[in-house]
């Protein structure tokens, strides 16, 4: 590796696992490495990451910053964060105690803002001036770029469409409607989209529905397969899911929406989502305008490390097929 242009080392931070990369200077993605994410120590957590730097240590040099995508909202003053499925780091300033313990330059942003800004810049909304990046993982959540810039609001908060009392309570199946209750969600408000859009929330609307408990892979998996049930799922699933989505968008002013997380992998059911937006927006177009991110896994990573660069002056540019794993 030329010593002249270090590595990013890059992290992703969920509430279940740390995955470690690296963007080398050809603004290749490498993945290295994954471990159980240790929630509730911050001994433990800081350890962790020390002994994963560690073990790749010959890809890295003394000048290799830290970019970290994480779960959780960052606050823009403070640098604290605010991610209570994860206490080992919720409420500590996480860039400055970790830069204190590595001795490295550290660079931490919300994981739908990273994800977003890979897109904009390099991915599915490079070209576009406005870029909406909305995120179908086990729940939902979002992130805005405009003119190339991450829009980051008060306390940290853009683009959080997936929380907040905007689910429908009625949606249309086979020509009845069919009331829905608006759920209690862990942000402690009722009627948040994140109880109904994600893959846990579509598990939760089949079950609402159907009083069945089934897997998200299983619910898509029967719809391929033209089963009524799930058919009758995914249509409610399209109805609460595009409304808000198209209002993000006339609201933005955002020409595209590039989706992250499991659910984009899905393109069948990402086509239908765009159909079902393309009916409520003020201004319909003839290309799709919600589409699979190009970093749909690994946009996170990618985000970070070209904020890192940002941040340390490091030119990255990113390849669009970047996500190899080194020999």
């Amino acid at each position: 590796m030329n010593t002249q242009q270090p590595a990013v080392i890059c992290f992703d931070l969920g509430g279940s696992f740390i995955k470690l990369g690296m963007v080398t200077g050809n603004g290749e993605l490498a993945l290295l490495g994954q471990e159980n994410m240790p929630t509730t120590s911050w001994l433990e957590f800081t350890r962790l990451i020390r002994t994963m730097i560690d073990q790749h240590q010959q890809h890295f040099s003394a000048s290799s910053p830290v970019a970290i995508s994480t779960a959780g909202i960052v606050a823009p003053d403070s640098g604290e964060i605010f991610a209570s499925n994860i206490p080992a780091f919720h409420q500590r300033n996480l860039a400055r105690e970790l830069a204190d313990e590595l001795q490295r330059e550290v660079i931490v942003h919300n994981d739908a803002d990273c994800f977003t800004y890979a897109e904009a810049l390099a991915g599915a909304g490079r070209g576009h001036r406005v870029v909406f990046g909305a995120i179908l993982g086990s729940g939902v959540g979002g992130g805005l770029v405009a003119n190339g810039r991450i829009i980051i609001g008060q306390n940290g908060l853009t683009g959080e469409w997936g929380h907040g009392p905007i689910t429908l309570t009625e949606v249309e199946i086979g020509g009845e409607w069919r009331r829905l209750p608006r759920q209690l969600c862990p942000c402690g408000q009722r009627g948040c989209l994140d109880s109904y859009g994600g893959a846990r929330g579509m598990e939760n609307l089949h079950r609402t529905l159907h009083d069945e408990s089934v897997s998200s892979l299983d619910i898509i998996a029967r719809w391929q397969r033209q089963e009524a049930l799930a058919g009758q799922t995914i249509s409610a699933w399209l109805q609460l899911v595009s409304q808000p989505l198209a209002y993000c968008i006339n609201l933005t002013g955002a020409s595209v929406v590039v989706v992250g997380g499991g659910l984009a992998s899905v393109s069948p059911l990402i086509a239908a989502l765009d159909a079902a937006v393309q009916g409520y927006v003020l201004r319909r177009s003839a290309q799709p305008l919600v589409v699979p991110g190009a970093f749909a896994h690994h946009g996170g990573m990618l985000g970070a490390a070209l904020l890192a660069g940002e941040a340390v002056s490091k030119d990255i540019s990113l390849d669009p097929e970047a996500g190899s794993v080194p020999r």
